[in-house]
């Protein structure tokens, strides 16, 4: 009886212990590959996902992946609809305003121009012509600085929709990641124009300004994942071999 007694105690602790175990909500685009897309299932996949549930599984947390249309992704971060933006989010002093960011898992990836395969882009004088990027993005932020003056900028929801409507004819040039670019310029439907461009910061984990704690968690599973292997081989997954980055 004593022993039963005793195992009893011991499956409440332990129903306790899961019951504790702290969880947090990342949300993500699900629009942008290999960073975070729909998978044929309908479920979150890429890059961005696989790293957040080892860094969950690394830091103890219960890890529930939501989805969230880019342009109201930090809003519904900062009225509390979520606890971590894990989006192909770039550092930037803009963005450090409303947010904080804890420690990138991704440098910085260079932009890329695209254009229909021959379509005679000038790319050292481009004028009047129609520029399209993802809305709200350091992309687009770029284009209306450099081009906007000789050139129209149009902002889209997602840059699915822009490449779509470049397929379409109805822009000139595409400026995105790299990164999202790759697999397409592989498949010949488009092909990159101009030089590569830095812009902003590495990709990071973005949070509320007030969660220090979660911060602190989450960039010590990073940095245990980092010296581990795990980050560079998620990166060499989902971005063609690149790097290693993180474990020298």
């Amino acid at each position: 009886m004593k022993k039963i007694i005793l195992a009893a105690v011991a499956i409440l602790a332990l129903s306790g212990a899961a019951q504790a175990q702290e969880t947090v909500r990342i949300a993500t685009e699900g629009a942008y590959a290999p960073w975070n897309f729909l998978d044929d299932a309908g479920k979150p996949a890429g890059y961005e996902i696989d790293l957040a549930n080892a860094i969950c599984a690394k830091a103890g947390f219960t890890c529930e992946i939501l989805t969230n249309e880019w342009d109201s992704i930090i809003p519904n971060l900062v009225a509390g609809n979520y606890d971590v933006i894990m989006a192909g989010m770039s550092v930037t002093d803009e963005r450090k305003q409303t947010v904080d960011f804890a420690d990138e898992y991704k440098p910085v990836d260079p932009s890329r121009f695209v254009a229909l395969p021959k379509a005679g882009i000038d790319f050292a004088n481009l004028k009047g012509k129609r520029v399209g990027a993802q809305g709200g993005t350091i992309q687009e932020a770029y284009a209306q600085e450099h081009f906007a003056a000789d050139n129209t900028v149009v902002a889209f929801g997602t840059a699915d929709q822009a490449m779509a409507d470049l397929a379409a004819g109805n822009l000139d040039i595409i400026l995105a990641d790299g990164a999202y670019l790759d697999p397409i310029v592989a498949t010949g439907q488009v092909e990159f124009v101009g030089e590569p461009v830095l812009i902003g910061g590495g990709v990071a984990p973005a949070l509320r300004k007030d969660e220090g704690e979660l911060k602190g968690k989450i960039n010590e599973a990073l940095t245990a994942l980092k010296a581990d292997g795990t980050v560079d081989t998620l990166i060499a997954k989902w971005f063609d071999g690149a790097g290693p980055f993180y474990k020298k």
